[in-house]
């Protein structure tokens, strides 16, 4: 029975019960191994809201299973590893656990555990909390390793008669995992050039064509957000990619995309200049001439007359 709202797994203990699990060993972390599933139960929620941090590694999902990295797909047997944060909704799709050759872990981090460390507030800036499923992390084996390892030490930690260096341990543990994470997600920036630059020339593609579209521009600039969702990417995956590839953030591109346009605007007609600022979604044409002059060094009449 389909559920109209999302299913709320508070407690990691609760998240043991949903799948059959014994109870977790610490209330607030468990290291869960992923074994081959023979069988799914019936009750699960169709999708459910997490109380905790997740991070899953899954692998050896040999086929046909297609994974999505932003909008595009990849068939991969390495690893892959995604990232929840507490209040993202995930589901759950047993025609794709059920592989039977599918091994891995996941590591659950309720935010007490976290609670007057280092990590209470530094968990949220690592980017890729904020990156959809579709934007998993593809490991090499040598990746792989690292990370497993480090999780291996968790488990082994929390699994000992805890004392008063057991926290300390593991949240320095955690720590190493999102940093090793973080350089193995730019590694994948720079390798999936032909990907990355895809993206690139199709953000390109949707900035020319919303500058052509008049009644688009009269709503004002594209934002962000908008240039993400038409690329089925997160907004901040897209500032990711084009920060690596270009230096310039989304917003830069959205800028520099706009003063193209204005030179043409500029150098090929006789509208006015507060005509071509109206054109370009700009409600005062002080605000264009001002942003004009900021990326151009020149204002734009003195642009125009170079063309005279």
């Amino acid at each position: 029975m389909e559920r109209s709202q999302p299913h709320l797994i508070k407690s990691i203990s609760e998240f043991h019960r949903l799948l059959g699990l014994p109870k977790p060993e610490h209330p607030l972390i468990s290291v869960i191994e992923i074994k081959p599933v023979d069988h799914i139960p019936d009750d699960l929620p169709g999708t459910v809201v997490h109380g905790f941090y997740s991070i899953a590694l899954k692998k050896h999902f040999k086929a046909p299973i297609k994974f999505k990295y932003g909008q595009q797909s990849y068939d991969f047997d390495e690893g892959v590893l995604s990232f929840m944060a507490p209040g993202q909704i995930t589901g759950f799709e047993p025609q794709k656990y059920a592989t039977p050759q599918q091994a891995g872990w996941m590591l659950l981090v309720h935010p007490d555990f976290l609670w007057n460390t280092t990590l209470t507030k530094k968990i949220r800036q690592y980017a890729f909390f904020d990156y959809s499923v579709n934007e998993a992390l593809f490991l090499s084996d040598k990746e792989e390793l690292t990370l497993t390892q480090i999780i291996n030490n968790v488990s082994q930690e929390y699994h000992n008669n805890l004392d008063q260096f057991s926290h300390d341990i593991i949240i320095s543990q955690l720590e190493s995992l999102l940093n090793y994470s973080e350089r193995f997600y730019q590694r994948q920036f720079m390798t999936r050039r032909i990907t990355n630059h895809q993206i690139l020339e199709q953000l390109n593609d949707q900035l020319v064509s919303y500058f052509d579209d008049m009644d688009k521009m009269q709503k004002g600039l594209p934002s962000v957000s908008y240039l993400a969702n038409q690329l089925n990417v997160s907004p901040d995956y897209l500032s990711g990619l084009l920060k690596s590839l270009t230096g310039l953030t989304t917003q830069q591109h959205i800028h520099e995309k706009l003063i193209e346009k204005a030179k043409q605007q500029l150098s090929t007609t006789n509208l006015s200049i507060g005509e071509i600022a109206y054109q370009l979604g700009f409600e005062h044409s002080q605000s264009f001439s001002k942003l004009f002059k900021t990326k151009t060094n020149q204002s734009p009449v003195a642009f125009r007359r170079s063309f005279n």
